[in-house]
């Protein structure tokens, strides 16, 4: 067995069990809790995919706070750790901390730069990273939306401050949300291609919106796809033949998805309608495209997800793509309505406007893609 044929799972007991909400349901912030990770694991395990001789666990790293100030201020930083340490609080209506959150959070971050940096390093050639708190709206000044540190803004920072990993790395944010925070990390930056399709409220309008294409060196890099809620698989998959093109062009060394799948029918927070093997089909799409332009180097980083029974299917949809087994969904998804109801006409819309603004940043983009 070769490094190359390997996928790291980046895993710790810790994130199913700490950073516990400190209200019940049904409030907002209750869904981010360890049960996410536990019944992930849970199901892993009883498929038996530790067993598989390609898949390897790995513990995240130890990261120090020097790491940390790559991405976020010393004064951000110090609030998580002085709430933390007080026994906890909430900080606005959206982030809530306990007594474990500064330690948990600094591992996710732990986590996220083990498989990143595993997958450049050829330790193995994708990685799947179970971590928590998700990271994708935190700013370097602020906790946001459930996240408390950027965990995929941090471990690329750190590749470029601490390694001289200097290349192109694209990201693909398939959260159900605009990651805001993300994308400002990188927002004037030629060499991180961000790439999100995310729910829209077309009728109240968001941060997220479509012409917001980057600033300076940066411009055309930064590409939104906002799509009407209710989207169904043949929508979300219609939706990324556009990805292809961008990056056979792009040529990134390595593929970050930010791995949220809040668009599942059922999350509690989500308002879109897919299933499993949307997922599925993602990953078999991203990893045909990254073999070609990256050697297949992918690192998936876990975001948002909260449904807890459909939750650890859409891991299962995304590793089995990886090691190109055949997906079985589970029975209760078969013939459900919510596949019924396409948007396509509104995603048509949305990708020809889109389309026609990234035009001239991109010389491979063609405009007849379907």
């Amino acid at each position: 067995m070769t490094t190359e044929n390997l996928i790291g799972i980046i895993v710790d007991d810790d994130f199913a069990s700490k950073h516990i909400p400190p209200y019940p349901k049904p409030s907002f912030i209750s869904f981010e809790n360890p049960l996410r990770i536990k019944s992930i694991l849970n199901h892993l395990e009883r498929i038996n995919i530790f067993n598989n001789n390609r898949i390897i666990k790995v513990k995240p790293r130890d990261v120090t706070q020097a790491t940390m100030e790559l991405a976020h201020s010393k004064y951000h930083i110090e609030a998580i750790k002085r709430v933390s340490n007080m026994g906890g609080g909430l900080l606005e209506e959206d982030v809530f901390l306990t007594e474990d959150t500064y330690a948990l959070a600094k591992k996710a971050i732990g986590g996220a730069i083990e498989a990143i940096e595993g997958v450049i390093s050829n330790k193995y050639t994708q990685s799947f990273a179970l971590i928590r708190p998700p990271g994708h709206h935190a700013f370097r000044e602020k906790a946001s939306g459930l996240c408390i540190f950027n965990n995929i803004a941090n471990s690329i920072l750190y590749l470029r401050n601490h390694l001289n990993f200097n290349k192109k790395i694209a990201i693909i944010d398939i959260d159900d949300h605009f990651g805001d925070g993300l994308a400002q990390y990188f927002y004037d930056d030629s060499s991180v291609l961000y790439f999100s399709i995310h729910e829209f409220d077309f009728t109240e309008g968001d941060l997220g919106m479509v012409d917001e294409l980057g600033i300076d060196e940066g411009i055309g890099k930064n590409i939104n796809l906002p799509v009407p809620e209710g989207i169904t698989n043949e929508d979300f998959y219609y939706c990324l033949d556009l990805l292809e093109p961008i990056l056979n062009e792009f040529q990134p060394a390595v593929i970050v998805v930010a791995a949220g799948f809040d668009m599942y029918y059922a999350d509690p927070i989500g308002n879109c309608s897919l299933t499993s093997i949307a997922y599925n089909q993602f990953a078999d799409k991203i990893l045909k495209i990254a073999e070609s332009v990256c050697e297949g180097k992918i690192s998936f980083i876990l975001e948002g997800g909260y449904d807890i029974i459909g939750l650890p299917y859409c891991v299962e949809a995304i590793i089995k793509a990886l090691l190109k087994e055949k997906y079985e969904p589970p029975d209760y998804e078969n013939n459900l309505s919510v596949l019924e109801n396409s948007k396509r006409k509104e995603i048509d819309k949305i990708k020809t406007f889109l389309k026609s603004l990234l035009y001239p940043y991109w010389d491979h983009l063609k405009l007849n893609i379907k």
